[in-house]
């Protein structure tokens, strides 16, 4: 289970992918964080494996309607 929890429904949308990025930079290998949401996260989805191809886990807990739970861990 996930140490931190980094709820973004209440962040401006401007500043959520800046957040779990920089959170999961943080990170020891490892180490996961749950991220909670009010949508699918799926464009995040596709960043991480643009920018962290390899060196991340990505494992939906909740799949809505209306939140989405989503453990993100650095390998």
């Amino acid at each position: 289970m996930p140490d931190t929890t980094i709820d973004v429904r209440t962040e401006p949308p401007a500043r959520r992918h800046a957040l779990i990025f920089s959170t999961f930079e943080g990170l020891a290998s490892g180490e996961a964080f749950e991220l909670v949401n009010d949508h699918d996260p799926k464009p995040l989805r596709y960043q991480f494996e643009a920018e962290h191809a390899g060196d991340f886990d990505w494992e939906y807990l909740e799949q809505g309607p209306e939140t989405w739970r989503v453990r993100i861990g650095r390998t």
